[in-house]
Order: structure tokens, then sequence, then C-alpha cells
């Protein structure tokens, strides 16, 4: 039995590259975002559906659980991906701006795990893409940072919550990761790149980290892919960092 994977945000950016990576090594891919990606490559074409949803709505998340049970007859993994990021100084958040970045990036992931556990069974396994922010806050990031810390206590509690139904949950942390989402939140007023993203992204890789560079969409993908498998089944409540060793735990 082929197994079936559900991923939010799946059509652009780190979500387009795990949903990429899962249709590559066999699963089935629904794929659940505002927009649709145009013109699938054909090594993966058959593998990945897609579905216009807001993460926002607890109901699209139940859809995507249909799409997963009706195509694959299974679910075996749900990946909350989808966020959003944008650096603002304290007194610039306003009512709006704090509302969208939690409803996105944690009661979203709420959304997406109360759905899952729906279809979960023996085996299976939640992943919430976290960020780095998750375990420290950094400059005009308050907002971004306290939605991931929360994502941290979303997944250590569901770990406990269903560790005893056999299934597992996780966090992956990457830090900066160059896709579109980052570039136009390093374009934003309040962003440390000072209106040099290059700049900014090229010395933060060689003071940061440890190897000199930043990781990349593919490496936080192969750890998604290792953490659904039955290879890390003895992994669970973990925020796993992908950072190159900028924070060493």
């Amino acid at each position: 039995m082929s197994r079936t994977v559900v991923i939010t945000g799946g059509s652009k950016g780190i979500g387009w590259e795990i949903a990429r990576t899962f249709a590559l090594n066999g699963y089935k891919v629904i794929s659940g975002s505002r927009t649709v990606r145009e013109n699938l490559p054909s090594e993966v074409s058959s593998n990945i559906k897609q579905l216009k949803i807001n993460v926002k709505n607890r109901e699209d998340h139940f859809k995507l659980i249909e799409a997963a049970i009706e195509w694959g007859g299974n679910l075996d993994c749900y990946i909350n991906n989808a966020g959003f990021s944008e650096w603002r100084s304290i007194d610039a958040i306003d009512n709006n701006f704090l509302i969208n970045i939690f409803e996105t990036n944690l009661f979203g992931y709420f959304w997406g795990s109360q759905a899952a556990t729906t279809a979960l069974r023996e085996g299976g396994s939640i992943l919430n893409i976290s960020s780095l922010a998750a375990k420290r806050g950094t400059l005009n990031n308050s907002a971004y940072s306290a939605s991931k810390f929360g994502v941290t206590g979303l997944t250590q509690s569901l770990s406990k919550e269903l560790g005893p139904k056999g299934i597992r949950v996780n966090a992956v942390c990457p830090v900066l990761i160059e896709t579109p989402g980052l570039i136009t939140a390093l374009d934003a007023e309040y962003s440390p790149a000072d209106k040099s993203k290059s700049i900014f992204l090229e010395n933060f890789a060689r003071t940061q980290t440890a190897l000199g560079r930043l990781p990349t969409a593919s490496e936080v993908a192969q750890l998604c892919l290792f953490l659904s498998s039955e290879n890390a089944s003895g992994i669970t409540g973990q925020s796993i960092n992908v950072d190159c060793g900028v924070l060493p735990n």
C-alpha cells in the first residue's frame, strides 16, 4: 500500500520542496494552499493533488483529510507547514497583524493537528514546520517568535497525548532559508536586512553558522521524510534544528 501525506502551504518555498521530495519517494501528496502550483513537473505530477484552502479555516483541514482518504485510502503523515513571517517592532504591531500571524502560524497548526487525529493510526505522525525563532527571540520579531514558541508547546503536548495511540509528533526548526517568502519578509520596514538582503544573508551565514552557509529547503525536506518514516519510530516530541550550527543544543 502506498503512503499518503498531507501538507499545508505545499505550493511554494519550503512546502513545495517537501511536497516534491515526498512525491519523488512514492508518497501520494495532498497539498493544501491558497494558490496552486501551475505546470507540475512530470516526474511528480501523478503523485501530487492540489487543493485551494485557507489554513485559518478549521473546516478546510478536514477537507484535506477527506481528499487523502479518498485518494490514498489512509493518512500516514500530516505536515503543518503554511506560515507567515514579518518583522515588526512592538510599537508597530496592531490587532490585525497579531491576529493574522497567530491564526496562520499557530491556530492553523492546531486545526491541522486536530483534523489529522481523526485519520492517523498507529505508526502515523504529525510534523510541524517551525523555526529557530521557536527557541530564541530576536530583534523586532516578537510576534513571529511567540507564535513559533507556541508550536513548540503544541508539539510537546501532542506527543504525550497521542503517544499512547502510536502517533508521533515532531517539529522541524529551520533557520533562514532563501525562499520567496523570506525575501518578501526581508524587504519589510523592520527587517534586519537594512535594505540589503544579499549582504545580510551572507553576513549571517559567515558569522552565525558553524558551517559557513545557510541550510536549503531540500535539507529540510529530507529531515521531514526521515521523521515520517519507520526509521524514526523512536523519535517524538522533538523540535529539531536545521540551522547549519547556528544554535547547537
